[in-house]
């Protein structure tokens, strides 16, 4: 028998691009599954995320910075997956006090939640390789000194360390997952602002060039979205897991250039050439950046099982049929292909 088989879940910003892949996950295991999402146009919530099990989840359309909302939903959940969260670095920078607001004030809101309504649920919460800024040294593991080159790695530091001091001090079991770039279905493609790999999936799904910066050569570690959800669910049951903070470190790491050929070719269409960097972009790159996965393969047995060349092959395979339903300029609605 799952272990969620039977155990009251929620997830925030379940309607996004790994929170509703978590909730399916749940769903199959036999989990009582409810998902919050704020439904915010640039955020990622897509109702077509979560069509699959549409009729076997509680949907609450609410915003985890709402905190008589928050207090109400955490007060019967065993477990809460904490993914609701503003990603974009360059909208971070652009507008700090919304992000400030999301990663820092409605984390702690979060807490406070279960302070006063649950202190026994268990919360994994998805934090972002984005902290550790540009690295000293490669891979990076959890020891790498913190220094965020934007305001969203500052306040994701913040969001983490909430978490782990109401754990010490409150006894509220927390875990703490930081993660590197993920892809795969659902993934939010409408705008480039979260991230690289989507915004390359809608282009060459539509045939068209990627714009690869510099001479492609920078380095990332990848993970195909079904190993996050993996890892997501050993934190979830594992007891060791109380307090810690893990890195998800990609098999190995990949040049963007090597990453968008082999887009092109998997795929069978689209194109790439190299450009000069906008200096916007340029002032908070990090150059290259991969990964220490060793702590949470030791205590948790987890690793990547899905490799970059099926990774993509799925990828593709699953936006080839839906993928006006992520070129929607309006959130919330079905398109129409």
């Amino acid at each position: 028998m799952s272990f969620y088989q039977g155990k009251k879940i929620l997830i925030t910003g379940g309607c996004g691009f790994i929170g509703s892949n978590l909730a399916i996950r749940l769903v199959a295991e036999g989990a009582d599954v409810t998902v919050v999402d704020s439904m915010i146009d640039e955020y990622g919530g897509n109702m077509h995320n979560i069509a699959p099990v549409a009729d076997d989840i509680r949907l609450n359309i609410s915003d985890v910075r709402d905190q008589v909302a928050m207090r109400y939903l955490v007060r019967d959940k065993e477990m809460i997956f904490n993914l609701a969260g503003q990603v974009s670095h360059i909208d971070s920078m652009h507008d700090p006090y919304t992000d400030l607001e999301i990663n820092a004030k409605a984390q702690l809101g979060v807490l406070e939640a279960c302070r006063h309504n649950n202190r026994d649920a268990r919360i994994v919460l998805s934090s972002t390789r984005q902290i550790y800024g540009k690295p000293q040294y490669m891979p990076v593991d959890e020891k790498h000194p913190l220094d965020p080159v934007d305001v969203n790695g500052i306040n994701c530091i913040a969001g983490e360390w909430y978490h782990l001091l109401y754990q010490k001090v409150y006894g509220i079991p927390t875990s703490v997952l930081r993660l590197t770039n993920t892809y795969g279905p659902r993934q939010l493609l409408k705008h480039n602002r979260q991230g690289f790999i989507g915004w390359f999936i809608r282009l060459v799904m539509q045939s068209k060039e990627i714009q690869l910066y510099g001479d492609g050569s920078q380095r990332r570690d990848l993970n195909y979205v079904d190993d996050v959800v993996d890892a997501l669910l050993l934190a979830g049951e594992k007891d060791e897991a109380v307090g810690e903070v893990y890195n998800l470190a990609g098999d190995e790491p990949i040049s963007l250039k090597d990453l968008v050929e082999k887009m092109v070719t998997i795929s069978g269409r689209g194109s790439y050439k190299l450009v000069p960097w906008p200096e916007e972009k340029k002032k908070i790159d990090i150059g290259d950046f991969y990964g220490d996965g060793t702590k949470i393969k030791n205590a948790l047995g987890w690793s990547p099982a899905i490799g970059v060349d099926e990774g993509l092959k799925r990828t593709f395979e699953f936006y080839e049929d839906c993928l006006e339903q992520y070129l929607c300029e309006t959130e919330g609605h079905v398109c129409k292909p």
